[in-house]
């Protein structure tokens, strides 16, 4: 992949996108920047640091959003500058793909909202890479449509990203057809490790998790053989402001690491 400060690119290794659920604040970013970069740099592991500027996906009117726009950017380009690595976050409206492309390496499109052509376009045309999260209610197939509405601009910088299947039923299913199913696009494929264990639209109006199968689903997608995975992380759960129910305990994910790249060694032997 063509994304500036990626590194450990010629290891054979998955890459990782790893980092909190939302931007909560500087210290605490930066501490899990700095954590993760010296357990990937030690295991070779190409890493693209995560955190979302804005939640606007959120079960309950009151739930947290953000500490604002601006605020949030300007963390993530910092965390970006001084390990230099590259950086992610989601937008969800077309206005937000410009704004965000000052700060961050790779614009990513929400699951719900990767039907959205102006989303889709307006984040290729910034000429940054683009993941695009599959929906809950597609097929790997059917992304094949997205990745050709971000190729349309002349972006050939994409991937794409699974996070289970829902059948309305406040739960989500991992169907791994769909990993080879969106690697036929020619594209790197994700898995996301966290999210797919969501269970949302409980009736707390908190979304819930199973977290102890992290590891079950990372070691199926890196024997499957994802390109990379996606983990949110986060050193103290009980302090996290979003997705605490289905985070990975930052002290968990070395170990979780150094057994998935003896995984995809015996995969690509």
């Amino acid at each position: 992949m063509q994304i500036p400060k990626l590194q450990h690119t010629q290891s054979g290794n998955f890459f990782l996108i790893a980092g909190p659920c939302a931007i909560e604040g500087r210290d605490i970013a930066l501490e899990i920047a700095d954590k993760i970069k010296k357990i990937t740099d030690r295991l070779e592991i190409p890493y693209i640091f995560k955190g979302s500027f804005r939640k606007a996906n959120r079960t309950k009117l009151n739930s947290f959003t953000g500490i604002g726009d601006i605020a949030a950017l300007e963390i993530l380009k910092e965390v970006g500058d001084t390990f230099n690595l590259p950086t992610i976050t989601d937008i969800h409206e077309t206005e937000h793909a410009a704004m965000a492309a000052k700060y961050v390496d790779v614009l990513q499109i929400p699951a719900f909202l990767c039907r959205q052509t102006d989303l889709l376009v307006a984040a290729a045309e910034t000429g940054k890479a683009v993941n695009v999260k599959k929906g809950q209610f597609l097929s790997g197939q059917a992304m094949h449509f997205a990745v050709e509405k971000i190729r349309s601009v002349g972006n050939n910088v994409v991937f794409l990203t699974d996070r289970g299947n829902s059948f309305g039923y406040s739960d989500l299913v991992v169907d791994f057809r769909n990993i080879p199913e969106m690697q036929a696009n020619q594209v790197p494929v994700v898995m996301d490790c966290t999210h797919s264990l969501q269970q949302p639209n409980q009736s707390s109006g908190i979304t819930g998790g199973k977290p102890a199968l992290i590891e079950t689903i990372a070691k199926a997608a890196i024997a499957v053989g994802a390109d990379g995975l996606f983990i949110e992380t986060h050193p103290r759960l009980s302090e996290a402001k979003s997705d605490a129910a289905n985070m990975l305990p930052l002290d968990k994910l070395e170990n979780l690491l150094e057994k998935l790249v003896k995984i995809r060694k015996a995969v690509v032997a």
